[in-house]
């Protein structure tokens, strides 16, 4: 694989986890991160989510999750999705902080607002390689199955996008092409390191 991928969504729990998971496996050089103030993880009510900080390892949310309410946590889907995290990595990590991590070729985000935050930040970070990046929005519905099919498209336009010489001289029509074919509009745009 010749390029570096980024996963991003709200809370680096599931859209960009799912993804990440799915393209480590087939050998993609990736990482994921969210882009919220705090990691929200559904709670007993939409009024009561579980808010913990970024680089709050997934089994320790796991363990404190499954005390409070085993059979709620399983039955929708948290305690599997965070199993799965903390075979990925150890905790979610904040896009905003990732500086250190080096920079990315293409970047992947599945909610408009990720996507606008992802732009603002590389707009405002210091520019020392001028190296660009492609940033791309796949809607995506933050529910486990619709991040499962979110997951498979990011990786058949991750397959398109290393297929080619060039990225940018072929992005227009790859996106043209996945979005004739998937019936799903992409937003992109391209950014600096």
């Amino acid at each position: 694989m010749r390029y570096r991928y980024a996963m991003v969504c709200s809370s680096n729990q599931n859209r960009s986890m799912e993804a990440h998971f799915l393209l480590k496996r087939q050998g993609f050089d990736v990482s994921s991160y969210g882009t919220g103030a705090h990691v929200k993880l559904p709670g007993p009510s939409l009024r009561e989510p579980n808010v913990y900080d970024f680089g709050t390892p997934y089994k320790q949310m796991f363990d404190d999750l499954r005390r409070k309410d085993p059979e709620l946590y399983r039955r929708n889907g948290i305690l599997p999705m965070l199993k799965r995290n903390s075979t990925v990595k150890i905790a979610p990590q904040r896009w905003q902080d990732n500086a250190a991590d080096g920079s990315f070729d293409v970047v992947f985000t599945f909610e408009e607002k990720v996507f606008d935050m992802v732009i603002e930040d590389l707009h405002n970070r210091n520019h020392i390689h001028m190296k660009s990046v492609l940033v791309i929005n796949l809607e995506v519905k933050d529910n486990h199955e619709e991040a499962a099919i979110g997951a498979r498209l990011t990786l058949d336009l991750c397959q398109e996008i290393e297929a080619t010489d060039s990225w940018e001289e072929t992005i227009d029509d790859i996106v043209g092409g996945f979005e004739k074919q998937h019936r799903r509009k992409l937003l992109y745009g391209i950014s600096f390191y």
